[in-house]
């Protein structure tokens, strides 16, 4: 991980448990975590939404006013509200994401949880999540919270990571594995 990488973990980090630290303060961690899973859904979501939170030509007020119209639209509570105008302020929006991140992270650590990250071609149903939840949980061994996103370029299957775990179950992985044992026959 390069020095940049790490340094943006930190702040991302820094950042989450001061937002920790004033939800559990006010008993809104749930709707804290709430909001953030929906704020981030919306940024995952929207090409425009990404260039405005990494995009350094911007202002910060215009930032700021964005992401506050956003917030209010979207009925999230005043601390989320004040958090990313904050980090507007401060021009730390470009590592939003990963503050969300670390503060489910540590919201899920406090309640015993593991989370896992998967990344398939199409959404997941409910039924899959379930499912998949289900067979989480008997190989971790506690509670499993999953972080779904969709990658098309994986044309079909999925990647799970738990922590320090993949397992890598793409059509993709599997197309470049054949091409490799192809081209070791000749």
């Amino acid at each position: 991980m390069s020095s940049e990488n790490i340094g943006t973990a930190d702040l991302a980090g820094r950042y989450a448990t001061a937002l920790f630290e004033l939800a559990e303060a006010d008993n809104q961690l749930d709707a804290v975590a709430k909001d953030l899973a929906d704020l981030r859904a919306m940024i995952d979501e929207s090409d425009d939404l990404k260039r405005l939170i990494r995009s350094p030509v911007i202002s910060r007020q215009d930032q700021g006013r964005v992401m506050s119209a956003l917030i209010e639209k979207a009925g999230m509570s005043d601390l989320v509200r004040r958090f990313v105008g904050l980090a507007a302020q401060n021009r730390r929006l470009f590592v939003l994401r990963g503050m969300i991140n670390s503060f489910l992270a540590a919201l899920a650590a406090r309640r015993g949880e593991t989370t896992a990250e998967v990344a398939s071609a199409q959404a997941l149903s409910d039924k899959q999540k379930q499912d998949l939840e289900a067979v989480l949980r008997q190989a971790v061994g506690n509670r499993v919270t999953i972080d779904a996103q969709v990658d098309p370029t994986l044309l079909g299957g999925m990647v799970v990571k738990v922590g320090s775990r993949m397992v890598d179950s793409s059509l993709k992985t599997k197309l470049q594995q054949l091409k490799l044992a192809m081209m070791g026959v000749g």
